[in-house]
């Protein structure tokens, strides 16, 4: 049996990229510590900063929270309702009950609210799949109600692993805007709060593990409406590659960051104006959010009124 390499206890896990064996105790100091060099190494937020954390739920949003909250920041959460059945509510109990544990406020926002319908709707209705567009809805909402309420920067959840696969994904398409921004600090601009990603160096099985010390009561698998999404494609991908060779995510990551400013450090910013109907930052008169809504709320309409009618809708 393995002993801890920190305290000489027995060992939980052993992490291969790192070659280190880590009892329970000394996984939750290891993760954190990580996230705190992070923080620093890539000036991701202060202290005296109120920042609103993504959370869905799942294991990666609340170990972050709970991260952020032992390191002394002051986070609180936001939980946006896609309207899922069965999942949403589960997924909303979870983010409560971490909530109470931490002592933090939370707040809550229906999808339906905006859109008269859930995710599932809109998706039939835009005929696409639903990570075709939830991601930017989901982005203007944290960004809206950041501004809002105060928040000055909005923290998700994601790790390593998606980080890379996203990576390799825009590599293979030569993606440039998008390699352009990705990182794990996307700065403030007009309209926009800060963005970051304080475990985007930590992998998913070290968060795992965090939760699993931690005892997180956090809702297990993905997003019941991902399967088939791309990045699940990629991230098998990258995970072969770091199963032969441990370590391969951390530094095609880290060596990226460090490539890009080099690569990219020509200024080629778009020029974004107000959305005509909300405000919101875009390259166009009416941004996709607003744009999404008009569909989706005509759809909805046609369809009541075929039905009042008779039609077939």
């Amino acid at each position: 049996m393995r002993k801890c390499k920190l305290c000489e206890k027995e060992a939980m896990v052993f992490f291969r990229s790192h070659r280190i064996a880590l009892c329970k105790d000394c996984i939750k100091t290891f993760v954190e510590r990580r996230v705190e060099r992070t923080i620093r190494s890539y000036k991701l937020m202060s202290k005296g900063e109120r920042i609103l954390v993504a959370v869905s739920g799942g294991k990666d949003s609340l170990v972050l929270w709970q991260i952020l909250t032992n390191l002394g920041y002051e986070a609180d959460g936001m939980f946006i309702d896609l309207g899922i059945p069965e999942f949403s509510e589960v997924s909303w109990e979870k983010c409560e009950k971490i909530a109470q544990k931490l002592s933090r406020k939370l707040f809550k926002v229906k999808l339906e609210d905006y859109f008269g319908t859930n995710l599932i709707n809109i998706a039939k209705i835009e005929r696409r799949e639903p990570c075709a567009f939830c991601g930017m809805v989901k982005r203007y909402i944290m960004n809206q109600r950041a501004i809002s309420e105060g928040y000055q920067v909005v923290a998700t959840g994601h790790h390593l692993d998606d980080e890379t696969s996203v990576l390799l994904g825009n590599v293979l398409n030569w993606q440039v805007d998008y390699l352009r921004r990705q990182g794990p600090n996307l700065e403030e601009s007009d309209g926009f709060v800060r963005k970051v990603k304080p475990l985007a160096l930590c992998s998913e099985d070290e968060i795992k593990s965090y939760a699993e010390a931690s005892e997180i009561d956090h809702v297990e698998g993905s997003c019941p409406l991902s399967k088939g999404a791309t990045s699940h494609f990629y991230k098998s991908i990258i995970n072969q590659i770091e199963e032969r060779m441990p370590g391969t995510k951390l530094r095609f990551y880290k060596e990226f960051l460090k490539a890009k400013k080099e690569i990219f450090m020509e200024n080629k910013s778009v020029k974004l104006m107000p959305c005509s109907r909300c405000g919101y930052p875009t390259t166009a008169g009416i941004c996709a959010f607003c744009r999404l809504i008009d569909r989706v709320k005509t759809r909805i309409q046609l369809f009541q009124e075929r039905t009042q009618f008779g039609e077939e809708p």
